[in-house]
């Protein structure tokens, strides 16, 4: 394919560019109930949620869950998850921004944290897989940080995209670690699983739109 010699977005996609938040805190509330913990909202989730998840589940249990309850609340998540993301769109203006990036002559791909085997069908059922360069979701077990799939999705563009020209777009803090994890930078975006406050603590830069992360996107990657 040779060398892009312009800018590289990797755009996550839960929280990002897949407006998802009902569907999961629905999801986690049905997990919690399992446990018999009570229900959280959006704003508590965006200020207690942390990768690995069972660091998440241990900030609300006060301990780490058994291997058993692991088990158990993972696929309760992942059932009401598949069940309800049928009514999640694209992030508003997420499709045209794609559109926009590319046609400027830009490239960009997609990993995500979602199964491979579920990610990609959705990305093509919305019309945008052509604008990426490779989609990756995740392979292996769920829970993890995406720093190692970070690795191995830029190895696969080795010769395509450079790190040092690349910029993750998402919005967990997990996003901007695996972008550093690879010598890439990050932008933030305060639309899906953190609160502002804990994004800011990262130490990159945090937007409130996508618009404007693709904007400080191009101004890192000159």
């Amino acid at each position: 394919m040779g060398m892009h010699a312009s800018a590289h977005i990797v755009w996550d996609w839960n929280g990002t560019l897949f407006h998802d938040n009902d569907a999961i805190i629905g999801a986690t509330n049905a997990a919690f109930a399992e446990l018999g913990l009570e229900p959280i909202t959006l704003e508590q989730y965006r200020t207690l949620y942390c990768v690995p998840v069972p660091k998440f589940y241990e900030r609300l249990l006060g301990r780490l869950p058994t291997d058993t309850e692991w088990e158990l609340m993972d696929g309760v998540f992942h059932r009401y998850y598949t069940e309800h993301r049928v009514r999640c769109g694209l992030t508003d203006g997420a499709a045209e921004l794609l559109a926009g990036w590319r046609s400027a002559g830009h490239s960009q791909s997609l990993l995500s944290m979602y199964g491979h085997e579920d990610l990609v069908p959705l990305v093509r059922g919305f019309g945008i897989e052509a604008h990426f360069i490779r989609v990756d979701g995740r392979t292996g077990p769920s829970g993890g940080s995406k720093a190692e799939h970070m690795v191995r999705h830029l190895e696969a563009l080795t010769g395509v995209v450079e790190p040092a020209r690349t910029v993750v777009i998402g919005d967990a803090a997990d996003d901007a670690v695996a972008a550093r994890h690879v010598g890439a930078r990050a932008v933030l975006y305060t639309g899906g699983s953190h609160s502002r406050a804990s994004l800011e603590s990262i130490g990159v830069p945090v937007v409130d739109t996508l618009a404007k992360a693709v904007a400080e996107a191009r101004r890192l990657a000159a």
